[in-house]
């Protein structure tokens, strides 16, 4: 999928697969510098971090393991129900690991918040972000994130693991979504 193949839906892109695919490059040399030596494990926040996960892993020349969560902290509407539930949980063991959890966005950074508290919980050795896109002016609490693709504005984004309505994951690019999409 493509530009072209959004018409109308696609307002303008952000960020380019060029730009992505750069950036990730960085972070991976980042991380592995930070991590050389020791033990890594990769923690996927499902489903928007997929894309993500699966380009930084190629990219990272340090053995890495990987694993999967998915949390919610929606009900039945767009709102925050404020209660965060775990949809999945890791296979994984964690405690004495080095845990890397990989985002596609943060937004208000509550419900990372609490999944970082909840991992901390189960004793590893270190926890830490890595996140393709952060959108400073949506943070709501302090969070401290090591690794960040980009800072975007607080716009609607797509692409890239981001979606609407389930729709437009798996563009190569960041966008923001024309408003007669979801008004």
């Amino acid at each position: 999928m493509d530009a072209k193949d959004m018409g109308s839906a696609l307002d303008k892109i952000l960020v380019t697969e060029e730009e992505i695919r750069t950036r990730t490059r960085e972070m991976a040399a980042e991380i592995d510098a930070d991590y050389a030596g020791r033990d890594l494990l990769l923690v996927g926040v499902l489903k928007g971090a997929v894309m993500v996960m699966a380009d930084l892993a190629r990219e990272l020349h340090h053995p890495c393991e990987m694993d999967w969560m998915a949390v919610s902290s929606y009900g039945a509407g767009t709102t925050s129900s404020g209660v965060v539930r775990i949809l999945k949980d890791l296979d994984t063991d964690i405690q004495g690991r080095n845990v890397l959890v990989v985002e596609d966005v943060i937004d208000s950074g509550l419900t990372l918040s609490w999944l970082i508290g909840n991992l901390r919980s189960r004793r590893p050795e270190s926890v830490e972000i890595c996140t393709m896109v952060r959108k400073p002016l949506a943070l709501n609490i302090d969070l401290h994130v090591k690794y960040v693709g980009f800072d975007l504005p607080n716009e609607f984004i797509v692409g890239y693991g981001l979606d609407y309505a389930e729709k437009y994951r798996n563009l190569p690019f960041i966008g923001t979504l024309a408003a007669h999409m979801y008004d």
